[in-house]
């Protein structure tokens, strides 16, 4: 094993440490948020009607996308953190081109959904011939061929956050970022010559900046992180690390792939009702990037920092960080609601919002809003678990929310027949997810690290201010 200089991530102060790690993704996440909501808003003034339901129609696949090219690099981040907690670069670095491997393993799946998968995906949803038909699909396969830019973007961006390098790991995503912004209405319109594209142009724009965040991504890495190198050779799969990589990252996988299921199983519950209640759902979903964006950003800097200081069994260290990120994610997603609650019809208008729109919108936003700050605490202690190696909890939970208890409790609600009580669904769902993560994060966190409580080694750790 090879001694190296101790990480910040193992001495810095707590609060410090954490939203210096996380606040330069937490904005990067909220670029990503703007220019989500910036492609629809587009798409939006292109098509009202049909423009805006394609993009919901297509969310669930998008999302299997990012749940997938996550999950996999959250089984790499958390192996990665360890070892370099335990001052074991070799193993770090042979973990880094694992993490590759599996990205590249991920991607080939969407190459095969995107080329012969996607008319039935689609024709499952709405009638074939029509405008939802025809932009939905062609969102959808040249997002799902084109997605090898975001698996080995996820990938570069994990490896720097996980040796506490966030202000790199924000300039690979801002990169990509900013491409899509400017390249969606060049695009999507038709300018400086170009033909006029639609919904097409605004997956391409999406592929571009993917790519252009995965190429400054690896830049990054091979230039200035200094505690992993990536080799070509660490690429070729080692069953072990391939297998303890999956164990943490598969149930990463299915949790947010289940965010999928539900989005697929309410869109076709709410066009029961309407295009107007679809795409209301839809908009709700761009507009609430920013509220949860952050809260994924703040985890992300707080996970490395756990399963480090788990990894030098300072246990201080990981409660301490736990209970910041948790106060820190509730304020936040109070704050997010109380904006919901107070200027949904603005919020609405952003998308160009008819009469309709704003009608079923506004009830929408208020009803699902009221659940902001109970996500908050869930979310922490789902993602404590995963730092811990306990990623099962995790799968526990996010089934139960969205699975168990949303889909069901709107179908049941839809049969009454008034669209404002399907909304109703997500709060009772969160409420029963609160109480499932505190029992998990509390029986995670005794029998992982219940024995280290008097950890020797603790009382010599420098102090904090």
């Amino acid at each position: 094993m090879e001694n190296i200089k101790e990480n910040k991530i193992g001495t810095a102060p707590i609060p410090k440490l954490l939203f210096s790690i996380s606040v330069p993704i937490i904005i990067s996440m909220l670029v990503q948020a703007l220019y989500n909501i910036v492609d629809s808003v587009f798409v939006a003034r292109f098509d009202p009607n049909a423009g805006t339901g394609a993009l919901t129609l297509a969310f669930p696949i998008q999302n299997l996308i990012i749940a997938v090219s996550v999950g996999l690099a959250v089984g790499m981040n958390a192996l990665l953190s360890r070892s370099l907690g335990e001052k074991n670069r070799e193993k770090a670095t042979l973990i880094a081109g694992q993490g590759f491997f599996l990205a590249f393993c991920g991607y080939l799946l969407f190459l095969v959904f995107g080329l012969f998968l996607v008319k039935p995906f689609v024709g499952g949803q709405v009638t074939e011939g029509t405008l939802h038909y025809e932009y939905a699909y062609e969102y959808i396969s040249i997002v799902s061929v084109g997605s090898i830019g975001i698996f080995i973007q996820v990938v570069s961006e994990r490896l720097l956050q996980s040796t506490g390098k966030s202000m790199l790991s924000m300039t690979t995503q801002l990169s990509g970022a900013i491409v899509n912004i400017i390249l969606d209405p060049i695009l999507i319109f038709g300018m400086f010559g170009l033909p006029e594209m639609g919904v097409r142009g605004a997956a391409i724009a999406t592929v571009i900046g993917q790519f252009v965040s995965a190429a400054v991504g690896v830049a990054l890495n091979v230039c200035f992180n200094k505690e992993i190198k990536i080799l070509i050779k660490n690429f070729l799969p080692k069953a072990k690390l391939i297998r303890d990589m999956l164990v943490i990252g598969i149930p990463s996988i299915i949790m947010q792939a289940i965010g999928s299921v539900m989005t697929y199983s309410l869109n076709n519950i709410l066009l029961g009702f309407s295009e107007e209640a679809l795409n209301a759902f839809g908009v709700y979903f761009k507009l609430q990037s920013f509220v949860f964006m952050p809260i994924f950003g703040l985890n992300s800097g707080m996970v490395p920092i756990i399963a480090y200081n788990y990894g030098a069994k300072a246990t201080n260290r990981v409660k301490k960080t736990m209970r910041l990120a948790m106060i820190s994610a509730v304020a936040y997603m109070a704050f997010g609601m109380l904006i919901f609650q107070l200027i949904p019809g603005a919020l609405l208008s952003i998308f160009n919002a008819g009469e309709e729109l704003l009608a079923v919108g506004k009830s929408a936003l208020r009803i699902i809003s009221t659940c902001f700050p109970f996500a908050g605490v869930s979310i922490i202690c789902s993602s404590t678990c995963q730092a811990l190696g306990k990623s099962i909890y995790s799968l526990y939970l996010s089934a139960a929310r969205q699975l168990i208890i949303l889909i069901p409790s709107a179908y049941l609600l839809a049969l009454l027949g008034q669209v404002n009580l399907v909304w109703l669904s997500f709060p009772i769902a969160e409420i029963v997810a609160l109480v499932l993560a505190i029992i998990f994060a509390r029986y995670v966190l005794k029998k992982t690290m219940g024995h280290y409580k008097d950890a020797p080694h603790e009382a010599n750790a420098p102090k904090e201010v």
